[in-house]
């Protein structure tokens, strides 16, 4: 039971809430590990290794080579929620909208990581979340973009 008078409402800072698809959410757990803890980070292997079986590899090295084009390229830092936290940062959702649309929409995720990076151009970025996008959807855990 809350206060009375207490807010009901969404902090700015999370005004999105984590995807439902669970292939979705397993992307969003490990790139917020990886942001916390390095690419290195075991969490982040471990979630991989329990969602795709032996076939974890290739996942979890496209994964790492995205976060680190990311990290690379960005001219503005990118802000990342807790892993626990239940919903999203504006951030965190653009970038899982990119990356579950970069093989079906190329041009527009082209554009949104320009926007969401800062910079220009993004092909780096963007070739790494098609193959990210593509090796989730070869292994039979499709991304789908989050929906509010």
């Amino acid at each position: 039971m809350s206060a009375p008078g207490a807010s009901h409402t969404i902090p700015p800072m999370l005004p999105h809430v984590a995807p439902y698809c669970p292939f979705t959410k397993l992307l969003l757990f490990a790139m917020r590990r990886m942001a916390a803890g390095g690419i290195d980070d075991a969490f982040a292997a471990n979630a991989l290794i329990g969602g795709f079986g032996v076939n974890f590899r290739r996942p979890l090295v496209l994964l790492r080579a995205l976060m680190a084009e990311v990290s690379r390229v960005s001219a503005r830092k990118l802000l990342v929620a807790p892993c626990c936290c239940g919903r999203m940062t504006d951030d965190e959702a653009r970038l899982i909208a990119i990356v579950a649309g970069a093989n079906r929409t190329p041009t527009g995720a082209a554009l949104m990581l320009g926007d969401l990076l800062g910079v220009r151009t993004g092909l780096g970025v963007l070739t790494s979340a098609q193959a990210v996008s593509a090796a989730f959807a070869d292994l039979g855990m499709p991304l789908s973009p989050f929906e509010d």
